[in-house]
């Protein structure tokens, strides 16, 4: 679950709405100018007058039939086009109907900052394990994998995301472990959905999924006194190219963060080698919000930066942390509803994002979210 680094400040986008072209009739026709009847045959001068007039026509016509053929050419351009890219027709997404908050059962363990609406302070320690907190990390992570790869195959059109919250939570108070997210600052859900537009924490709701949406599943457990996170955005039907293709690259920029970890590295490498990969597809990275430090506190220091950076400091052995890169097809600019969670790209361009939960060792880095 990434965290916010700064306020984003909310604009009102006006839709542009196409103007209709105005079609050239295709019944013009050359017609020589009428004289006055007088008896007589027309003068020198009128027929010089009208042989321009004809040719005056001509140069009409073809340049008509001209600007037609344009015409016709852009209008099955724009039709490829929307062909091509269905994001270019998706409708905005809307808020739907967000049903009650599940329950709990008493005997699960829950964190600390369950009960309280107010957003916890992110703790300023890095969290570092012996090898018993390792291990526990482990099982969270591993927890967390198969409940998001079981959220992965409920993805499809017509599925709420409100099913999906629901047997998310289910699955995970079945391990006996206790969804992450929910309460979290208030947070009302126990999963994050985020469907195209949405950069993050979309909050399941009413609203179906659509053959070819795309949509991040964010699954955070606590288990054992240990938080696991780990996100990935699937495909709903048939993706257009553009939207497989930002999908694809962005799973690609988190494993290119991942590689360059290791004990002692230094943590700004990772914007640097994100960003690199990003920037050869002219896509935009998210700055707003970052990966974290994770353990037995749910957000702590380091703030891990996806985009180009100079943050100071380098990495320890057994130290966890979470990388989740969001790119954009347009703008990294961001708006928030109301409801002071669900955050779009503000141009309504389609995002994805993918996260796991990593640990350092000496030589590299082991992914704890993976099944």
């Amino acid at each position: 679950m990434a965290l916010l680094t700064s306020l984003s400040l909310s604009r009102t986008i006006t839709p542009v709405t196409p103007q209709s072209s105005t079609h050239i009739k295709d019944d013009v026709k050359l017609r020589r100018p009428s004289f006055p009847s007088s008896g007589s045959r027309p003068t020198c001068r009128q027929l010089l007058l009208s042989d321009k007039y004809l040719n005056f026509q001509k140069r009409f016509v073809v340049c008509a039939r001209r600007l037609r053929g344009l015409e016709e050419a852009l209008r099955i351009k724009r039709e490829r086009e929307l062909a091509s890219n269905p994001s270019r027709r998706r409708l905005p997404l809307k808020r739907g109907r967000v049903s009650p908050q599940l329950l709990v059962p008493d005997h699960i363990t829950k964190p600390p900052y369950v009960g309280s609406r107010e957003l916890p302070e992110i703790s300023s320690q890095h969290q570092i394990h012996d090898a018993e907190g390792i291990s526990r990390m482990r099982a969270a992570g591993e927890l967390a994998a198969r409940v998001l790869e079981f959220a992965g195959t409920l993805v499809r059109p017509s599925v709420t995301t409100n099913e999906i919250d629901k047997a998310v939570h289910q699955m995970i108070i079945d391990a006996g472990a206790y969804p992450s997210p929910l309460g979290y600052g208030g947070f009302p859900k126990s999963v994050c959905t985020s469907v195209n537009e949405c950069m993050c924490h979309g909050i399941p709701d009413s609203r179906q999924l659509w053959d070819g949406d795309i949509i991040n599943i964010d699954v955070t457990v606590y288990f054992n006194g240990y938080h696991g996170d780990t996100s990935k955005t699937f495909l709903c039907g048939n993706v257009s190219e553009p939207m497989k293709r930002l999908v694809k690259v962005t799973e690609e920029c988190l494993y290119r963060g991942i590689a360059v970890c290791r004990d002692g590295a230094l943590f700004r490498k990772i914007g640097k080698g994100i960003s690199e990969h990003a920037e050869k597809f002219n896509y935009g990275v998210v700055d707003r919000f970052v990966g974290h430090g994770i353990g037995t506190l749910f957000h702590s220091e380091p703030l891990i930066f996806h985009h180009r950076n100079d943050k100071s400091g380098s990495m320890v052995e057994g130290q966890t942390f979470t990388i989740e890169p969001i790119l954009t097809l347009g703008s990294t600019e961001c708006v928030s509803w109301e409801d002071n969670w669900t955050t779009l790209t503000a141009d309504g361009s389609p995002a994805a994002q993918f996260e796991h939960t990593i640990l350092i060792t000496k030589t590299g880095a082991e992914i704890l979210t993976k099944c």
